[in-house]
């Protein structure tokens, strides 16, 4: 093979990588955004369960569900205090 040839294998490989690196990020990024909602809404709904004989309901929605997945205890202890507040 000539040298030229090599030297262009090797660059599309590195371009390939970095194009791929570019788009798995934004990928990633995202499925974790979806997971931890998923997992907000999970623990929304079990607080609704055991909060409902107390009178603590937290509406169910992505947005809910995205504030408790993405910081957890405190996230559910916010909308709380703000269902109290509001």
């Amino acid at each position: 093979m000539e040298t030229n040839a090599i030297i262009a294998f090797g660059l599309g490989l590195v371009l390939l990588y970095v194009v791929g690196s570019v788009f798995a990020t934004p990928a990633r990024i995202i499925g974790k955004l979806i997971l931890n909602g998923i997992l907000g809404g999970i623990i929304l709904w079990i607080i609704n369960i055991l909060g409902g004989g107390f009178g603590i309901q937290i509406a169910i929605n992505p947005l809910t569900a995205l504030i408790v997945g993405f910081l957890g205890i405190p996230g559910i202890l916010l909308l709380l205090i703000l269902q109290v507040i509001f």
